[in-house]
């Protein structure tokens, strides 16, 4: 198998637009990378200069201890699974598998025995004889797969391939992928939008913003300490509430002030020294869904992070209620409480902030200043 190394990568095209700017990244073998983003950040382009259908405009890349910029894609020994799985209509799921190894020359046996190998790991043995048109969107995913399998590249590629299966499906295919990458031990570099299908199956993740790369780390050191207001937001579901306020000193205590609003901070946070410089300035606070909370007990032992709220919807997800909350004019937030609230759309409820959990990003360069 092998490791991937990117070396101050960058892909510019005619016209000035640079689609992806120095892109430095060491990719372990084995591992399971995800490139997260919103839509033109670069992250497909990204994959695409790996697999060589996008020429690298500078810098270099390689594939384990081999510089791939000048090689061909099919002399890279990766293979790709692409959003529309492009399967051939007009054959069977067996000669879809089979059709690179053939063009290979490998021989009618092994081929045998690759595709049949693959199909048991898939769960689609019993598909081998069906066309493209008799199988259903997560079959199809699985064929797609199963035909990059039996080559045994070094590294898989895929682009988005779950986007265009149901929510239900999804969640299974996602609970399929890290046990096929488990099973195969092979490198992993998988694209996608969908911080939840990053969260879940990534060993790391790379959130791209405008062709750059913003963070890299585990999902959980994603969520509790992103490096700027723009991973923070863009990693947790619901997105995390951003309220713009100013830091006062009150007696000696630090507290977020917005409006009529004071939040105090604890102690460990108000004494931090990257907080020194910040009193009395304009910041923005960031707070997770899940440290609004309107258990009672809560509230009566935090009062000094209490506020007063308007409820405007709430949804049931099951577990859990969501709650859409304006605290004032122009501060709406997000709260993820028990199903047991009693809270319904607009009450005026009292919610607790747990202050522990604050993040303080700077308001001008938005990087965050204390997790």
């Amino acid at each position: 198998m092998a490791s991937i190394s990117f070396r101050h990568l960058y892909k510019k095209y005619p016209g000035g637009v640079t689609a992806v700017s120095d892109f430095c990244l060491e990719v372990k073998d084995k591992e399971f990378i995800i490139f997260v983003g919103p839509s033109g950040c670069g992250k497909t382009t990204t994959l695409r200069m790996i697999a060589g259908l996008e020429e690298i405009t500078e810098g270099e890349l390689f594939i384990g201890d081999r510089l791939v910029n000048d090689i061909a894609p099919k002399d890279r020994d990766i293979a790709m699974v692409f959003q529309n799985y492009a399967l051939y209509p007009h054959m069977t799921v067996f000669d879809n598998m089979a059709f690179g190894l053939k063009l290979r020359k490998v021989p009618k046996e092994e081929i045998k025995r690759k595709v049949e190998e693959a199909a048991k790991i898939l769960d689609i043995s019993h598909l081998l004889d069906r066309r493209p048109k008799q199988l259903s969107g997560g079959q199809k995913q699985r064929v797609a797969l199963g035909r990059a399998i039996v080559r045994n590249p070094k590294v898989f590629l895929l682009d988005e391939p779950l986007s265009n299966l149901d929510a239900k499906l999804r969640a299974a295919m996602r609970t399929e992928l890290t046990k096929i990458h488990k099973r195969l031990g092979t490198t992993f570099v998988y694209v996608t939008h969908d911080q939840v299908e990053a969260m879940t199956m990534a060993t790391r993740i790379v959130v791209m913003k405008d062709g750059l790369i913003q963070q890299v780390d585990t999902p959980q050191n994603l969520y509790d300490y992103p490096c700027n207001k723009f991973v923070a937001g863009f990693i947790g579901t619901p997105q995390m509430n951003f309220i713009d306020c100013t830091l006062v000193d009150k007696g000696g205590d630090v507290y977020i002030k917005w409006e009529e609003n004071y939040v105090k901070l604890p102690a460990e946070k108000a004494n931090d020294p990257a907080l020194k410089d910040y009193i009395g300035k304009e910041v923005i606070a960031g707070i997770r869904s899940e440290c609004i909370k309107d258990d009672a007990a809560f509230i009566e032992s935090n009062p000094d992070s209490t506020i007063e709220t308007v409820v405007d919807v709430t949804e049931l997800m099951g577990a859990e209620i969501y709650l859409y909350l304006t605290s004032t004019e122009d501060c709406s937030l997000t709260a993820r409480v028990s199903p047991r609230s009693t809270a319904r759309s607009g009450d005026t409820i009292k919610v607790a902030i747990d202050a522990s959990r604050i993040h303080i990003f700077d308001k001008d360069t938005e990087k965050c200043v204390i997790h």
